[in-house]
């Protein structure tokens, strides 16, 4: 059976629209695709954490505990996710990639969250997925793949369904030094699905449909890396 990773954006899981129904819908969809892959979900903190990051740098508190503020969502996150997965994935977030390997002989969908300061949801999904050999890694995003501008600011953004993995390292640019970034896909993470030539899925985590065909590795709207 296939592994594959999924990094669920804390912006697509909990933004504050309709957060209940979507959930349910997507432990339908995780339960469903689980008996053909094996499934690894990894999620972020999102709106959530950065508030708490922006308030917590406001009143000069330093990074790596603005960092932990985050974790500590995402593992909240994490936690909601499984309870509304209703016994099929590990109740507590896994911490450290092999404890995630682990949970996987056991469970048939494993959730786990942020593990150490600096390390992004995306840097962690590439490196899970490197630890287990996954086939593809999943980045469920609030926008439909990667465009050539912010689509969410320029109506003429266009989106590009294919791209390199040179591609995906120039336009993701340098490593970012502050907690809470929202960037296309974390630098770091790039430069390690591009060693491991682990294909790279973007697709807009709200369309479920889209999200189905991408974990599955079927054709899918968003944005193929590879």
């Amino acid at each position: 059976m296939e592994k594959v990773v999924v990094s669920l954006g804390g912006s697509v899981l909990v933004p504050g629209d309709d957060d209940a129904r979507y959930l349910r819908d997507l432990a339908a969809l995780f339960r469903d695709v689980s008996t053909r892959v094996k499934l690894f979900v990894v999620t972020g903190g999102g709106r959530i954490a950065r508030y708490y990051i922006e308030t917590g740098r406001a009143l000069g508190i330093g990074e790596r505990t603005l960092d932990e503020f985050g974790i500590a969502v995402t593992r909240l996150n994490a936690r909601l996710l499984a309870a509304a997965l209703n016994g099929r994935a590990n109740r507590e977030p896994a911490k450290t990639y092999a404890e995630a390997a682990a949970l996987g002989r056991r469970h048939a969908i494993v959730v786990m969250a942020g593990t150490r300061p600096g390390h992004t949801t995306d840097r962690v999904s590439a490196s899970l997925a490197r630890f287990v050999h996954a086939a593809r890694i999943v980045n469920a995003t609030s926008v439909a793949g990667v465009h050539t501008t912010d689509p969410k600011k320029d109506p003429t953004a266009r989106l590009l369904e294919r791209m390199t993995f040179r591609e995906l390292i120039d336009l993701a640019g340098k490593r970012h030094t502050v907690a809470g970034p929202s960037i296309v896909f974390d630098p770091v993470a790039a430069r390690v699905v591009a060693r491991d030539r682990t294909p790279l899925n973007v697709v807009a985590g709200r369309d479920l449909k889209a999200l189905r065909s991408a974990i599955l590795g079927d054709p899918f709207r968003g944005t193929l890396v590879v």
